[in-house]
């Protein structure tokens, strides 16, 4: 005699957010994006006029 037995498995996926991740990731950019702009300045200002 086999006996077959259903079993019957509840996945609850929770997303979570880590705010202090967040948090670092856009300091990261934002400070990419100032270095960006201030390489940009700079060959504008001082190397742009010299030709």
């Amino acid at each position: 005699m086999s006996e077959h037995k259903q079993v019957n498995v509840e996945r609850k996926e929770e997303h979570k957010t880590n705010n202090s991740l967040l948090g670092a990731t856009f300091i990261k950019y934002a400070a990419y994006l100032v270095i960006f702009f201030g390489i940009i300045w700079f060959l504008i200002t001082y190397i742009l006029p010299m030709f």
